[in-house]
């Protein structure tokens, strides 16, 4: 039998252990990882509310993609909640993988409903409606008294609610310029008013994570209704300085909890 001397011995044995040693922190490593670096979320569908369309969405759009995001944005056909919810279906049929669904106003009540949906992982309210099952939004709009500024006008003879020209500017979008008010006036959907006493069948707020954005100058929707809104419903909160179109005022702050939602934080 070969004798191995007390040198050799030793040297194996530093040999192993660093073995071993190497073995431990490349384990420890890996799983620090797994837990620090949670999968980021990529996609993102924004939905528009009433007396809207989707070009509101253009400065968001262009930070949450020079960022790396797929973003999509849904055009409303604004006929009737169902309409709403199948046009927001439709866009998140297209995406590859788990998205955060983002709705503005009258669009919070669209994607309570529309985020029942697979593919969505988060939903972000952006001074927006979020009724529970079985309620609708004019429950909700009635729950404070409007804003003096506030124009929405009673439905016409065909059902369509419209803006008032008159107040569009300091009750929809006080802190944007008349040019830029002027344009969002005249691009509006033709809002049908029965949209806002159709109830919610299944409010997705209640099995998904959730984030609500407060305007704090909201003239249309007032920051009391949507703080008892995001408070009865667990949402976490972030309170913005912006008109109702803060997504369009301050879409760098907006993004950011958007991109906290992406992030699972």
């Amino acid at each position: 039998m070969k004798t191995i001397s007390i040198k050799e011995q030793l040297k194996s044995y530093f040999l192993f252990a660093a073995l071993i040693l190497s073995l431990v922190f490349t384990t420890v490593n890996v799983n620090a990882q797994t837990k620090t670096a949670a999968p980021q979320i990529k996609n993102v569908v924004l939905v528009h509310g009433a007396f809207a369309d989707g070009s509101g969405w253009q400065g968001l759009y262009q930070i949450l993609t020079k960022k790396g995001y797929n973003v999509t944005i849904v055009q409303n056909p604004l006929s009737s909640l169902a309409d709403d919810v199948a046009a927001t279906n439709l866009a998140l049929d297209k995406q590859d993988g788990p998205t955060i669904l983002v709705g503005h106003s009258w669009g919070g009540t669209v994607i309570t409903e529309a985020g029942n949906h697979p593919k969505v992982a988060a939903l972000v309210y952006v001074a927006a409606l979020q009724p529970d099952n079985g309620e609708n939004s004019i429950q909700w709009l009635q729950t404070a008294p409007p804003a003096p500024e506030n124009g929405v006008l009673a439905p016409d003879d065909k059902g369509i609610a419209y803006y008032d020209k008159a107040k569009f500017h300091a009750g929809f979008a006080g802190d944007l310029s008349k040019e830029q008010a002027d344009f969002m006036y005249a691009s509006q959907g033709a809002f049908h008013a029965q949209g806002f006493g159709t109830p919610i069948t299944k409010a997705a707020w209640r099995d998904k994570p959730s984030y609500g954005i407060v305007a704090t100058e909201d003239k249309s929707i007032t920051p009391d209704i949507q703080r008892a809104m995001y408070k009865r419903s667990n949402t976490k909160i972030t309170e913005i300085k912006g008109s109702h179109v803060v997504f369009i005022s301050q879409p760098e702050a907006v993004s950011k909890v958007i991109i906290a939602a992406s992030k699972k934080l």
